[in-house]
């Protein structure tokens, strides 16, 4: 008895030591060093932050403790509608190569957009993984990829906005990497991600831009913008790396080591840019119109889900729902956006076709026009740029007293 009570208390003190040694030394482990460079208004030397706060960032989107908040979202024991298990999908099988001025658009899901023009094979944020997080664990898609990757045609560019696992996904960027060598274009630290897998990434600053040439990236420390001129012309794509307002992190301790982004890539002639938001909150919501100082933004991709962690939320401090979403929309000026990071992982609270539902009745609220929820695996064509015609401007308040009716607020 007495030797297995001793056993029993060198048991207990070697749980007691192991779990202690953990407390101080994993999250050092899981900490990492991303990127170091000189400080800015949004990096102090060791961490990258929003100009326009990060209070909002820092909130957990519906109260309450960390590990209740994240129990919950793993459970799903928060009250929140049912998915269905999987949704059917016809995937595309895109051309080769779509040239001139035309535009060819696939939605492939989440934030992942095939965009084909000027001879360019273009996709954001590739994610192909059944599930978006670390170990093969992590919400698992509901639909299938709307291309399969067989399928996908040469990519010459990839444009990864942050290192969240629905955003950077290793296994998807390895292939790419192996099959393709295309030119990936970031922000500041996730190159070193991206890194990790034996890619090679481009990381640029806010404001910065790369050339694509036939022979790869010439960076352009600063993007000069459109000055009074309504076209920026020139004979090649040039991708400028601009603000929005998210967070990044693999490992909860390694917070903001590295840089998130949204992108403009302003192509050759006069038929507009393409607008990638990424990953955002609102912030300020001047970030928009700084991107459309670049040029006219011929088509936008704008986050709308993701919104909603309890009932009747119209945004999170990192994600915008689809009443902001349609500001923002009217703030580039975009002739034609695409809503995106809706349909394909459950990660939080609202209905599977919530989102296009209450976009619909944002654009009602502004008048506006060019914004809609595409399918995935849906390919569409993109008319060249031809200014949207006015709207009514709206506060960020004006715009939630105007969706705060019984039709909106019936919907989960």
């Amino acid at each position: 008895m007495a030797t297995a009570l001793k056993i029993i208390g060198a048991v207990l003190v070697l749980l007691i030591v192991t779990i202690g040694l953990a407390v101080t030394i994993v999250p050092r482990f899981l900490d990492r060093i991303y990127y170091r460079g000189p400080a800015s208004d949004h990096f102090d030397g060791e961490r990258f932050r929003n100009p326009d706060g990060d209070a909002d960032t820092m909130r957990l989107p519906a109260g309450g403790g960390r590990a209740g908040f994240f129990w919950r979202q793993l459970t799903g024991s928060d009250g929140r509608p049912a998915w269905p298990k999987s949704v059917a999908v016809t995937q595309a099988r895109p051309p080769a190569r779509v040239d001139g001025d035309r535009m060819l658009v696939t939605w492939v899901g989440h934030a992942t957009v095939l965009i084909q023009t000027g001879g360019l094979n273009i996709l954001t944020d590739p994610v192909w993984s059944d599930r978006a997080g670390p170990l093969g664990f992590g919400p698992k898609r509901v639909t299938a990829p709307g291309i399969r990757f067989e399928d996908l045609p040469r990519i010459d560019l990839v444009l990864v906005s942050h290192n969240h696992y629905d955003h950077l996904d290793q296994a998807t960027l390895q292939r790419l990497w192996q099959r393709d060598r295309p030119q990936i274009v970031t922000s500041l630290g996730n190159d070193s991600v991206i890194g990790q897998v034996g890619a090679r990434a481009t990381a640029l600053d806010w404001g910065q831009a790369a050339t694509l040439t036939a022979s790869g990236l010439t960076v352009t420390p600063v993007a000069p913008r459109c000055g009074e001129s309504p076209w920026c012309r020139g004979d090649r794509a040039q991708i400028i790396v601009t603000r929005n307002h998210h967070w990044g992190s693999r490992w909860f301790t390694d917070r903001n080591r590295a840089l998130w982004s949204s992108f403009v890539i302003r192509l050759p002639g006069e038929g507009g840019n393409i607008f990638f938001a990424g990953d955002t909150g609102f912030g300020d919501g001047h970030w928009p119109r700084e991107a459309a100082g670049y040029g006219p933004i011929r088509f936008a991709m704008i986050p709308i889900g993701a919104f909603r962690f309890v009932p009747g939320q119209m945004s999170s401090g990192s994600h915008i729902g689809p009443a902001e979403a349609a500001l923002i929309h009217q703030r580039l000026g975009a002739a034609h956006s695409m809503a995106i990071h809706w349909g394909t992982f459950r990660l939080s609270y609202e209905g599977y076709d919530t989102p296009p539902e209450m976009l619909a009745e944002a654009m009602r609220c502004t008048g506006g026009t060019g914004f809609a929820a595409a399918g995935i695996g849906e390919s569409f064509e993109v008319p060249s740029y031809a200014a949207p015609a006015p709207t009514r401007p709206l506060t960020r308040e004006a715009m939630l007293r105007c969706m705060d009716r019984p039709a909106v607020n019936a919907l989960r």
